[in-house]
């Protein structure tokens, strides 16, 4: 036995559609929904293995943000024509277009779909409400729902373990690409889960099948699974990265960095004008679960245009998650907030229009430049929690 199959835990959807479930796609013209994480666990990629399958013939491929690869920036559109630079190395998708689904369309057109009996979501996402790839996952359900094409999502873990919810519920009427569905930031399902959900709520004439996974248990975080980890995007490097995403996303929304044109982005937040130290102890005698913070000095990288305080020397706080079963990122990001609001007042400020579309809702600012206290703030999605707790249990599979 290799080396790599006895450290193998979980079994992937993807591994299950194509043994036991392979009458799914047998004799189907498939449009694969997918990215540079849709591999085995021997990293083999998803398109490959579709094109090699005989019984089925792949027929196009649709990516989400940051493009086929992985490689393009946060929020920049990609057009399709240049979603895959198609060389000579690349020969299963010599005849297979690729179509962007973050750029001129967000879900897959009608011409797209013209040829295709079934559509397959497979890549990996980070359980956390912003991460757009579950936006990529209800417009495309709803595409094949309206052209009456199956669907089938080929499940993955949650690499931040499904057992633990935490934010506010994402309010009506404050839905965007950012925030699909009225779900926490931190909402405890697996991609499979989510749709089932997602079909039950917003598209109740999909044809959804899901992949199950073997082997997976909803306590797992990704490192107990046996597989390799792959970033799913620029930004999302390690593990660590996408526990602390959850709450550290949300400074994406204000005037400091968020670390992004450093190594560790979501690790390091700060700005030219932030007394680091000063936050750090501040931070420090609170006892916050699972969590220390150490003053930093970072100079972030211009990756994109929008990257903040690029080339500026910004002091701050690195963030170490100490024990990960007990951080809560929300509410580690709360006091966070809370100090500079007090401290740095003629200095900080939210981008509040991004900021709400992050919280979901339009108060969760106001109550923080109010300084409410924080007890109280959590009170306010506390009992959506639990309802929300409720409300998932029927989705659950692991």
């Amino acid at each position: 036995m290799s080396s790599t199959a006895q450290q193998q835990k979980v079994e992937l959807g993807l591994n299950a559609l194509l043994t036991e479930k392979r009458d799914w796609i047998q004799g189907k013209s498939i449009g694969l929904i997918t990215n540079h994480t849709g591999v085995d666990v021997t990293l083999q990629n998803n398109y490959r293995l579709f094109t090699e399958e005989p019984s089925c013939r792949l027929s196009a491929i649709f990516s989400p943000e940051h493009g086929f690869w992985g490689a393009v920036q946060d929020g920049i559109a990609v057009d399709s024509l240049n979603v895959l630079d198609k060389n000579p190395s690349q020969s299963h998708l010599a005849s297979v277009p690729v179509y962007s689904l973050y750029g001129q369309s967000i879900r897959p057109t009608a011409n797209q779909l013209e040829d295709i009996d079934l559509l397959v979501y497979d890549m990996q996402d980070i359980g956390a409400r912003y991460y757009t790839y579950i936006s990529t996952l209800l417009h495309a359900m709803e595409a094949a729902s309206e052209h009456g094409i199956e669907f089938v999502v080929a499940d993955r873990p949650n690499p931040i373990t499904c057992n633990v919810v935490e934010g506010p519920i994402l309010e009506r009427g404050c839905e965007s690409f950012v925030g699909i569905h009225t779900v926490p930031i931190r909402y405890g399902l697996t991609t499979g889960e989510l749709a089932t959900l997602l079909k039950a709520e917003r598209v109740p004439s999909c044809r959804l099948k899901v992949a199950w996974m073997s082997g997976y248990e909803r306590g797992m975080w990704y490192d107990d699974t046996g597989l390799q980890w792959v970033p799913p995007s620029p930004n999302m490097p390690t593990l660590t990265t996408a526990i602390l995403y959850p709450g550290l996303c949300l400074f994406e929304g204000t005037n400091m960095s968020e670390g992004r044109g450093t190594t560790k982005p979501f690790e390091y937040i700060g700005a030219p004008w932030c007394n680091g130290e000063m936050w750090a102890e501040t931070l420090n005698a609170l006892h916050l679960p699972g969590v220390l913070f150490r003053p930093v000095v970072f100079t972030p990288g211009p990756v994109a245009e929008s990257t903040k305080h690029a080339k500026q020397t910004c002091g701050g706080v690195a963030i170490h998650v100490t024990d990960r079963e007990r951080f809560l990122p929300v509410e580690t990001v709360l006091h966070m907030l809370s100090i500079l609001i007090t401290e740095h007042r003629d200095h900080f400020a939210f981008r509040p229009a991004h900021f709400d579309r992050l919280a979901g809702n339009n108060w969760l600012r106001d109550a923080l430049l109010d300084r409410e206290s924080l007890d109280n703030i959590q009170a306010q999605w506390s009992d959506e929690l639990q309802a929300w707790y409720d409300r998932r249990s029927q989705f659950l599979n692991y």
